[in-house]
């Protein structure tokens, strides 16, 4: 993961929490830790970074400490629809740039855009693979866990074919560390 990668993740949390969607501490943790590897450092991204699952009900303080630091803000806009399919584009970009469990990340399309969407025919090919993704057993299946993986990954270019970037997110481009 580089940099660029790592406060595209913290963003897209971030846009995540400002719609009002429940964020499980141990993925802000993980973003944190992913942030520290690539080599930002602040005083929070350390201390999000270290926490012991014991310790998860501080994390999404200290995620917002790390925002302040790195000076990440959301980026709502005044459709709050436009968001989530900002946030369908950034998981299916890590589905097929492979920084992201294609399944995880497909999962989280389902979820947190298409179920808030109501799933628009853009997204139901992703949908569709994230629901038999949820439901595969490889003893009871006829499709392997790579074919799976494939379709997914295939599914989120597709996407990313036909979702223009909206302009909003033109005139906030991603931040660049140091």
């Amino acid at each position: 993961m580089s940099e660029d990668e790592a406060i595209r993740q913290l963003r897209m949390l971030a846009d995540e929490r400002a719609l009002g969607c429940e964020v499980d501490p141990g993925r802000l943790i993980e973003a944190g830790l992913g942030a520290l590897l690539t080599g930002l450092d602040t005083p929070s991204i350390r201390t999000l970074a270290g926490l012991a699952s014991g310790e998860a009900e501080h994390a999404p303080g200290l995620f917002e400490e790390v925002l302040d630091e790195l000076g990440i803000t959301p980026r709502l806009t005044a459709d709050p629809n436009a968001v989530l399919w900002e946030l369908a584009r950034s998981w299916a970009r890590v589905i097929v740039d492979g920084s992201c469990d294609p399944g995880t990340a497909a999962g989280l399309i389902w979820s947190g855009a298409a179920a808030p969407l109501n799933y628009p025919e853009e997204l139901s090919a992703l949908v569709a693979w994230a629901s038999t993704w949820e439901d595969w057993d490889e003893e009871h299946s006829d499709i392997s866990h790579e074919e799976l993986n494939a379709g997914i990954i295939h599914a989120a270019r597709e996407l990313l074919t036909v979702l223009p970037q909206p302009p909003w997110i033109a005139a906030n481009p991603p931040l660049t560390a140091g």
